[in-house]
């Protein structure tokens, strides 16, 4: 199958669930870099690649409306980490997109994601045979970046309510492809955690095309 069709089967999900502790707290994603929010990067750079785009967020969705996407909180409570996002996403494309069987996560401090992730994430599964696969960088997995089959998400359900939130051990459990990408001249998933991260990404931002 085509890229191009690829993206259609595909909805984004943009992770940003998150408490921000080392931000000193409240939206990482709305912090301004080089001139915009990291949230602006992030959908600029996923748009394209993806047939639409959601956004995982708790608290008050009024404060992301001015992107004009669906704001989906998470429905496992206590902030149960980036699997709970995923399911959220998972669970929006069944009720609204029920044709569209992909989805493809992100996280919202990633402003420099590469404009072939969703093709080369999917040809890594293909190739694989796997129903998963995730993205990684100088032989560094990033569990959360990734494409979910709509099919697992029951299977996905049972395992957060027996309290199962590392995203490594249950994709590893299902079979789960990589797509590795250089880490040079920068990391492509170069995520923000710190006022320090901050700073290094105002210098990376001068490098992307």
């Amino acid at each position: 199958m085509s890229p191009e069709n690829l993206r259609f089967e595909t909805l984004g999900l943009i992770l940003a669930g998150g408490l921000a502790r080392r931000m000193g707290g409240g939206d990482k994603a709305l912090v301004p870099l080089a001139g915009s929010p990291i949230l602006g990067h992030v959908i600029a750079r996923l748009q394209g690649q993806c047939d639409g785009l959601v956004l995982n967020a708790n608290g008050d969705p009024a404060r992301f409306a001015s992107y004009g996407l669906p704001v989906i909180a998470d429905t496992i409570p206590d902030f149960a980490g980036p699997l709970a996002g995923i399911l959220a996403g998972l669970d929006w494309l069944a009720a609204h997109r029920p044709t569209t069987p992909w989805l493809l996560s992100v996280a919202a401090d990633t402003p420099f994601i590469p404009a072939d992730l969703t093709a080369r994430l999917h040809a890594a599964r293909a190739a694989a045979g796997t129903p998963l696969a995730c993205a990684a960088s100088a032989g560094r997995a990033h569990h959360a970046i990734g494409l979910w089959p709509v099919s697992l998400r029951e299977d996905l359900r049972r395992s957060l309510a027996a309290g199962g939130r590392k995203i490594g051990a249950w994709t590893s459990r299902r079979g789960v492809a990589t797509a590795e990408w250089p880490g040079e001249p920068f990391d492509p998933f170069f995520n923000i955690n710190t006022p320090e991260d901050l700073a290094e990404a105002e210098r990376f931002a001068a490098l992307v095309p």
